[in-house]
């Protein structure tokens, strides 16, 4: 199937502001592209592209003061499949785990191991470890965090979200990537596209998302908490420990959002 994504976003500044956008396609999906994923800006501003240390693509810009615009719009190839399942996987031991993963079991910003360690093990603890353990996880999270677009707060950490029961779908994310991390599950923070295709049409107006993906038989397996469900058509923009190694726009001064607009459905013809 081919998807059509993009987005058309403005920030306003006061003074010439040094900003870091991270606003397209991983490089994991540069192949499926069908048509060149070229950003736009209003005005023109030199643009210098560059791969962080998680592998995300991020591009370098000085806003001038007053408003700039960036938009983007492409078409992806996809598979059409829904996200993998596999209920059998198994957890991977820490001591074999790759070096690589480890990042993942520690605390971070959003994500406090060290406050959710003894909550995580006295709801989890007494599963059998694999699949169904993160399984588990992610129902929790899911029934437990009422959705609530008007509670988002862009400083809430996993354990403020276990308080407080409410959130948007960064939150779902970084509760369940805190939880798997708890019971030494590696895990990680996804944020990308992902439009109502195979599912009927939501009332809310489209934003990126948030998801996450957990280490087991000795892979990346994608879960959605605030889903909960297998998806069809996701589209990876970015993955690192929470929210702050995957921002969409770090503004290196104050920034007002003055536009953000999002697009993702089927393309047919």
């Amino acid at each position: 199937m081919l998807i059509r994504a993009g987005y058309d976003i403005a920030l306003t500044v006061q003074a010439p502001t040094a900003m870091v956008l991270m606003l397209e396609v991983h490089p994991d999906r540069e192949p499926d592209l069908m048509t060149p994923q070229t950003p736009i800006f209003d005005p023109p501003v030199p643009a210098q592209r560059y791969l962080d240390g998680f592998g995300n693509r991020c591009t370098r810009v000085l806003a001038p003061a007053g408003t700039l615009r960036t938009s983007l719009s492409f078409v992806i190839a996809d598979s059409g499949l829904p996200d993998r399942w596999m209920p059998g996987a198994r957890e991977v031991p820490v001591a074999d785990l790759p070096a690589d993963c480890l990042v993942f079991l520690m605390g971070s910003r959003y994500c406090e191991t060290d406050l959710l360690s003894s909550i995580a093990w006295s709801m989890f603890g007494h599963l059998a470890p694999g699949w169904g353990r993160v399984q588990a996880i992610v129902s929790f999270v899911h029934q437990h965090i009422r959705f609530d677009y008007q509670q988002a707060r862009p400083t809430r950490t996993a354990y403020e979200a276990y308080q407080e029961g409410v959130g948007v779908c960064r939150d779902y994310a970084h509760l369940a990537v805190t939880l798997c991390r708890c019971m030494n599950i590696p895990a990680r923070y996804c944020t990308g596209y992902l439009g109502d295709i195979g599912i009927p049409p939501v009332d809310y107006p489209m934003d990126f998302s948030a998801w996450f993906e957990v280490w087991l038989e000795s892979q990346w397996f994608t879960f959605d908490a605030r889903h909960n469900m297998p998806r069809i058509g996701r589209i990876v923009m970015a993955r690192g420990r929470d929210a702050t190694d995957v921002a969409l726009t770090t503004t290196f001064g104050p920034a007002v959002l003055s536009n953000f607009f999002v697009t993702t459905y089927e393309e047919f013809g």
